[in-house]
């Protein structure tokens, strides 16, 4: 069942998803040799050290920083994989739902200000969220952060199982 579900993502990647993986492809291939690379699931992780710099995912390919703590390393990669398989279920249509809206939430000064003065969580936003329930999801992974048990799922306290 695991080996179809595989087939099935990495089908999905290169087909409904193209241009997304043709672009986290590309910078996969552009920073393979000066950064340390792993597998998370059917996802290829690049640790890239830079300040300010959280994670992206552009398809299968998730682009993360190193330099944080453990427990927000792993859920990074689960939040970051949620987004993976948001990119196979919208397919072309991810730039405008998911991409767009996560770019601005997480760089516009005026929606950064928005969160500080409102006390509002990063994942309040609809594909933030929803890439926290995709991830936990499809990897069966946990959250350990404060963070995500607190405000992970759509600016609400995690219930886990």
């Amino acid at each position: 069942m695991k080996e179809l579900r595989s087939l099935l993502f990495y089908a999905l990647q290169f087909t409904w998803a193209l241009p997304q993986n043709l672009a986290g492809g590309i910078a996969y291939l552009i920073l393979s040799r000066k950064y340390r690379h792993e597998r998370f699931h059917e996802a290829f992780v690049t640790y890239i050290r830079a300040e300010n710099f959280g994670g992206v995912s552009l398809g299968m390919f998730v682009f993360m920083n190193p330099d944080r703590p453990d427990d927000w390393k792993h859920d990074t990669q689960i939040h970051e994989f949620g987004h993976s398989v948001q990119s196979i279920v919208l397919g072309p249509l991810y730039w405008i739902v998911v991409a767009a809206p996560s770019f601005l939430w997480c760089n516009l000064s005026s929606c950064i200000r928005y969160r500080e003065e409102k006390q509002v969580s990063y994942y309040w936003l609809f594909c933030e969220g929803w890439a926290n329930l995709w991830g936990t999801a499809w990897t069966g992974e946990r959250f350990e952060s404060k963070e995500m048990l607190t405000a992970g799922r759509f600016g609400k306290a995690w219930k886990q199982a």
